[in-house]
């Protein structure tokens, strides 16, 4: 292979562009797992009017880094699991909500020793 057929092919395998949502997360119950409900709006092509739906994604969180309510970015990735085809990408937005509930179970371990 010479040189220049080695850049060809780099970029293809590095820099794959993976299909990105932003969506809520709306569990946090499983281990290593999250489900992120992301909204999509789209015209109604009769009437014209803005239509709301959403669709649920399950996707892996190895840290368990995500809090109910916060708002994350997920990536495609290889099947994981038989509905897990999703991973968390990043936490864009923090839920107010995640830390309350965060302080409280500070609050509550410093109350029992």
């Amino acid at each position: 292979m010479t040189a220049t057929q080695e850049a060809v092919q780099a970029p293809a395998t590095v820099g794959a562009r993976r299909n990105e949502k932003v969506g809520e997360v709306v569990s946090t119950k499983m281990q290593k797992t999250i489900v992120v409900e992301v909204e999509m709006r789209k015209a109604h092509p009769k009437y014209k009017r803005i239509v709301r739906s959403t669709k649920r994604f399950y996707a892996h969180d190895e840290q368990g880094s995500a809090r109910m309510g916060d708002v994350v970015r997920i990536r495609e990735t290889r099947p994981l699991s038989k509905l897990k085809r999703w991973e968390l990408e990043e936490i864009v937005r923090r839920s107010s909500l995640g830390q309350i509930e965060d302080a409280a179970k500070k609050a509550a371990i410093t109350a029992a020793n």
